[in-house]
């Protein structure tokens, strides 16, 4: 059994949006199907979007945690997931801190809370009158 609450924060003037994963034993295949198609647009380098990429990092949470990793562990190795190369513009600014409460299987409650999982300092603007060779 899966079932994840996502909290997105993102800009100070955007109100939080919240999302519901969730799947029983039974159609816990339509969660991982949806992940391996999203996986397979990324491995053509397809940019995905904010729900996309939501669905990413909840598969990673449940991933890891019923590999028995740590919340430390897990909080420490997701900002390797993604970079700003794989996720439509917006998408980094739109997350700026991620919230997930995970109930998974028969286990307690646990919450993860990612600070800017994307950094957005990479980002370099040009000037609209700027050439590039």
């Amino acid at each position: 059994m899966i079932h994840v609450k996502a909290t997105v924060m993102g800009e100070a003037d955007m109100p939080p949006l919240t999302k519901i994963f969730q799947d029983d034993s039974k159609s816990e295949n339509v969660f991982l199907s949806s992940v391996n198609i999203i996986k397979a647009r990324l491995a053509k380098n397809l940019r995905i979007n904010l729900n996309e990429t939501l669905l990413v990092y909840c598969a990673y949470i449940i991933n890891e945690l019923r590999h028995g990793k740590s919340i430390a562990l897990i909080i420490n190795n997701v900002k390797k997931i993604l970079s700003i190369d794989n996720v439509t513009i917006g998408v980094p600014e739109s997350l700026r801190k991620l919230s997930f409460d995970v109930l998974l299987d028969n286990n307690p409650k646990v919450t993860i809370t990612l600070d800017e999982p994307i950094p957005t300092s990479d980002y370099i603007l040009l000037p609209n009158n700027t050439k590039q060779v």
